[in-house]
């Protein structure tokens, strides 16, 4: 019995250890490119999947949905309105349709609570960072995954 306790635990370090590679790639990837690459994204939102169904964790499935589901519409939603206020056409959105993947891909990770405080801290760094680097195009991925990682702490340790 003990062995599959073990392995268990096994599983549920190696899949957040490729979470953490997949997000250390997605966030090097939108600093140097401004793309967030599929190839890292979807592996990230399947193994939020696989811990939120199989170690109910961080997040009951439940919320997970519902707060990746609104995190993307809403992230759209803001996209759209951003282009659609954009005057000069030639230039990219300020919130691309990887950006909005991310915001699911958090919600799976983080369900609706840290979603919020992940959100929150990383349009706030970003400001600071465009603001002090006097920057107007800013990569969101690395400031949301550090926000995403903080939300974690902060709900499995100290909520």
């Amino acid at each position: 019995m003990n062995i599959f306790i073990d392995l268990y635990n096994i599983f549920f370090f190696v899949l957040l250890a490729l979470a953490l590679w997949c997000a250390w790639k997605i966030s090097i990837a939108d600093w140097r490119r401004r793309i967030i690459p599929d190839v890292y994204l979807f592996p990230l939102l399947l193994i939020g999947l696989i811990l939120n169904v199989f170690f109910s964790w961080p997040a009951t499935i439940l919320d997970a949905t519902v707060a990746a589901t609104t995190g993307y519409i809403l992230a759209w939603i803001i996209g759209l309105i951003f282009e659609k206020l954009q005057k000069d056409k030639h230039t990219p959105t300020p919130i691309g349709l990887g950006d909005v993947k991310l915001i699911a891909t958090g919600g799976i990770w983080l369900g609706s609570m840290g979603l919020a405080v992940a959100l929150v801290f990383a349009c706030l760094a970003g400001i600071i960072w465009g603001k002090h680097k006097k920057q107007k195009f800013i990569p969101f991925a690395p400031f949301f995954i550090t926000g995403g990682i903080l939300s974690l702490i902060i709900m499995t340790f100290l909520i």
